[in-house]
């Protein structure tokens, strides 16, 4: 019979060294969100930050800032958050132009959106308004009302468009 911490016996693997968390140090959990459809790598906040406007809150104004917003409550006004991700949440519901790197929506969105990268307007989503971005996604079963005006990245945004842009109803 084997009995532990005799002479000759020795354990064939040491126990692995385990790294203590230093004292003062302190962890901040996000929560999660759900996913919706497929989500992939690029529909990660790339900044890290994120803010929320909840369900209960009504904002009326102007939003600026430098990290992305996930808007599940009322908005009206106007935001600008050119380096960044404003997505609506399903619950959400907006009344402004909204000028982003990236803007998804999963609620209402009445106004013009602005995107440097991309607008994606999910199946649940609806947007009443014109539509200015590099790149545009409608899912089946999503609304959609207004113009197109696709510009390559890099172009001014305030430069006149080579054509009219083109009328889509859904």
């Amino acid at each position: 019979m084997w009995k532990p911490n005799q002479p000759g016996n020795t354990p064939s693997a040491p126990e692995p060294v385990r790294p203590s968390v230093p004292t003062g140090t302190t962890f901040e959990a996000t929560p999660a969100r759900p996913s919706v459809g497929s989500a992939s790598a690029s529909s990660a906040v790339p900044t890290g930050e994120q803010a929320t406007i909840g369900k209960s809150l009504i904002v009326k104004g102007e939003l600026s800032g430098s990290e992305s917003l996930y808007i599940d409550g009322k908005v009206e006004g106007a935001i600008n958050l050119p380096g960044n991700r404003v997505t609506v949440g399903r619950n959400g519901q907006v009344a402004a132009n909204i000028v982003a790197r990236e803007v998804v929506v999963l609620g209402k969105v009445r106004g013009n959106c602005q995107a440097s990268d991309r607008v994606d307007i999910r199946s649940e989503g609806s947007l009443t308004g014109d539509v200015i971005a590099a790149r545009i996604s409608i899912e089946d079963g999503a609304f959609f009302k207004g113009g197109i005006d696709i510009r390559k990245p890099g172009n001014d945004a305030k430069a006149a468009p080579a054509a009219e842009p083109v009328k889509v109803e859904a």
